[in-house]
């Protein structure tokens, strides 16, 4: 039997109302690289689920300067991340990890609102 190997939030951070997505050491030292290699000093990652995709939703990730008026905002490893209001009830406990394997590299999340994801692992039920 093939055990699945579940990431987890980086040290000192806890999950809660304000704090509903955790990123892993990986992925905060990727998100630290981009934001030095494109110059993006101050910005903050904003995480949010939009429609689309063929299971219904799709993550988004992105680079910002300031959050939305309606994100809830917090730091996770040192980096200043905001969240979609509206798209905390899909994420909620959810921790974006950074994996790379022979078929490419990218962010990868951990989410247990998911009740199914398509097969190229890039949009999800819930």
């Amino acid at each position: 039997m093939e055990t699945q190997n579940i990431p987890t939030p980086v040290s000192g951070f806890s999950f809660g109302p304000e704090t509903p997505v955790g990123l892993t050491e990986l992925a905060v030292k990727k998100v630290r690289e981009t934001i030095e290699e494109q110059k993006l000093e101050g910005h903050l990652l904003r995480i949010a689920v939009v429609s689309g995709g063929c299971s219904g939703y799709n993550y988004d990730l992105d680079l910002v300067r300031e959050p939305r008026e309606t994100d809830l905002t917090y730091e996770c490893g040192g980096i200043r991340v905001a969240v979609d209001r509206q798209s905390v009830p899909f994420l909620d406990g959810t921790v974006i990890d950074f994996v790379e394997t022979l078929q490419g590299a990218g962010f990868k999340f951990n989410n247990p609102k998911a009740k199914a994801t398509c097969g190229c692992g890039t949009s999800f039920t819930a």
